[in-house]
């Protein structure tokens, strides 16, 4: 139990918290909006203990912990700046003194002061060839893992880690270099907004689908920005940049986790370019680690420039002689199979890889266009080839929504097609039935188009006016705004706020039931009708209907007392 004194202090400092304030407040502390607090005390109550104070210590920032220890083991209060972030946190009192419960929980973690942060060195030249490399590979890592995710989520296990055998497919199909540049990448994606999930697996964002189609210097910079921004709060500077990075590891001295977080995002800068393996930032990053913008000037002179051409061969294959641009990449992605990447990479032609892009909405037209438009060699004819069968055999299953009648049908002029598919067991989850000559089901038109696909049927999903179009298969990851802790806590903080609208009169009755459930002697300060005052000792037996009743000791009686005229009530010792 937490000190009355310091305990109703805190009450009535909460009570002048702004909302905003004690709703983050509350969310650092993880108190569940459910609480069952009725009212100020009872908040002042659980963020004074034990507990409740340990899960606050580990946010303080270099300077508040140590204006904190400060005020602890030599009784020096803090400037304004840092005491008044340290009384929003519910840490000390509106003077500065820290709470009893603050003062032994920091004795126990810091007995003798906390360690100095180190002197970051400075560093005249970074190795900027090296960190430039770095940006170029890892975007273009970062690119692979997000349209693998777009052909098939990446699950998660139960802590919220990638799946060992997610990472093993980012391995296998060359996104990552190992397991934990696999875990780095994914890890890069959901801070920075490019993957999000829903509970089970990874999903792209509609701002990770966006990304794909920026060109890669948009790309990095986009992301660069991203990571800044959610760099921790005890990294950032007042100007809105980072603290040089070899303090990062002492920047959170009470969160034993303090190193192997800095650790961590050290390493995610210097994967994307901006810190190099000393510490330093190349040119392109010194203006966002100073609160500003990148210089993508200062890159785009160390990375090998993008082409927009590629050499279409016989043997259907496709080589870009560079960087090919991410636009173009994304969509020959879609109807090649890419073979090596490299500055200069290579794709794949086949009945399967064109049928997958027929599927996902491509024509023959569309095809032909496209190829002809990037390549270098023209259209060569076994390619041409494989496009025209291929998409006559596509377009033989007809999959149309009925607006008028609200069902789905799929039609082909191939009887025997028809009958193996109204058949067949593994389309038993889209109910198709026979009608005249042609199947029909309740299923949305989509649903019935992907079972049709995944069986290997020709199917292509068309309009009321019988135009292919294109049906979009990846699932996108729901676009959430952060909860706002004001929204969270918001009828807690309001039902608080009704329980302490007269404080003295609440804390009162409060010392008084502690006292009745204690059976506690107490000494109660009586306001008597001629406006002088008298101290009963009692021992407090029951409160209610507005009376506190007791046993006079003194006088061998019972007495009732009514709470308007009671001053005050304390303890005997």
């Amino acid at each position: 139990m937490p000190e009355t004194s310091d305990q109703r202090a805190l009450a009535v400092s909460l009570s002048a918290f702004p909302d905003e304030v004690l709703a983050r407040l509350l969310a650092e502390r993880h108190v569940p909006a459910s609480a069952t607090w009725r009212d100020m005390f009872d908040a002042a109550d659980a963020l004074l203990d034990a507990a409740s104070v340990a899960r606050a210590l580990p946010l303080l920032d270099h300077a508040e912990a140590h204006a904190l220890v400060a005020a602890v083991i030599d009784g020096v209060r803090a400037g304004d700046g840092i005491r008044e972030a340290l009384h929003h946190r519910a840490l000390v009192g509106v003077d500065g003194r820290p709470y009893a419960a603050v003062v032994s929980a920091v004795r126990d973690l810091a007995p003798h002061g906390l360690p100095d942060t180190p002197t970051a060195s400075t560093v005249d030249t970074s190795n900027d060839a090296a960190a430039a490399e770095s940006a170029f590979t890892n975007a273009a890592a970062l690119a692979d893992v997000l349209l693998l995710t777009l052909e098939s989520p990446l699950g998660r296990i139960g802590s919220g880690s990638l799946g060992a055998g997610e990472r093993r497919r980012l391995v296998h199909a060359g996104a990552a270099p190992s397991a934990e540049e696999a875990d780095l990448l994914v890890g890069m994606a959901a801070r920075t907004g490019l993957l999000g999930s829903n509970g089970r697996a990874w999903l792209v964002t509609a701002a990770g689908r966006a990304w794909l189609r920026l060109p890669t210097l948009e790309r990095w910079a986009t992301t660069a920005r991203a990571l800044r921004d959610a760099l921790p709060r005890a990294y950032r500077t007042a100007e809105g940049g980072w603290m040089p990075q070899p303090t990062w590891a002492a920047a959170t001295p009470f969160d034993p986790a303090g190193p192997e977080r800095a650790a961590r995002w050290t390493h995610r800068l210097r994967a994307w370019g901006l810190l190099d393996d000393s510490g330093a930032v190349p040119p392109w990053g010194v203006g966002l680690a100073a609160g500003g913008d990148v210089d993508v000037s200062a890159l785009r002179e160390l990375l090998p420039p993008e082409v927009d051409r590629v050499y279409l061969q016989n043997d259907l294959t496709a080589i870009a002689p560079g960087p090919l641009a991410p636009h173009l990449d994304v969509r020959l992605r879609s109807m090649a199979a890419r073979e090596s990447r490299a500055q200069a990479s290579s794709y794949r032609f086949s009945a399967a890889t064109i049928g997958a892009a027929i599927t996902a909405g491509e024509t023959a037209d569309s095809l032909r266009a496209f190829l002809t438009e990037i390549s270098l060699t023209g259209l060569p004819q076994p390619l041409a080839y494989v496009i025209e069968r291929t998409s006559a055999e596509h377009g033989r299953v007809r999959v149309t929504a009925d607006a008028a009648s609200g069902l789905t049908t799929v039609r082909t002029d191939d009887e025997t097609l028809l009958r193996a598919m109204e058949v067949d067991t593994s389309l038993r989850s889209v109910a198709l039935s026979r009608s005249g000559d042609e199947l029909i089901t309740h299923v949305a038109a989509d649903v019935v188009f992907w079972a049709l696909s995944d069986a290997r049927y020709p199917a292509v999903a068309v309009d009321a006016d019988g135009q292919p179009r294109a049906v979009e298969r990846a699932k996108l990851a729901a676009t959430e705004a952060p909860e706002d802790p004001a929204d969270v806590y918001g009828p807690l903080i309001e039902r608080l706020r009704a329980g302490g609208e007269d404080s003295d009169a609440a804390w009162l009755e409060r010392e008084l039931d502690q006292a009745v459930r204690a059976r506690a002697v107490v000494d109660v300060t009586v306001r008597l009708p001629d406006g002088s005052a008298r101290v009963f000792r009692l021992e407090a037996t029951g409160l209610g209907g507005g009376r506190l009743r007791g046993r006079d000791r003194a006088a061998d009686v019972e007495r009732t007392l009514p709470l308007s005229h009671i001053d005050s009530v304390s303890p005997v010792a």
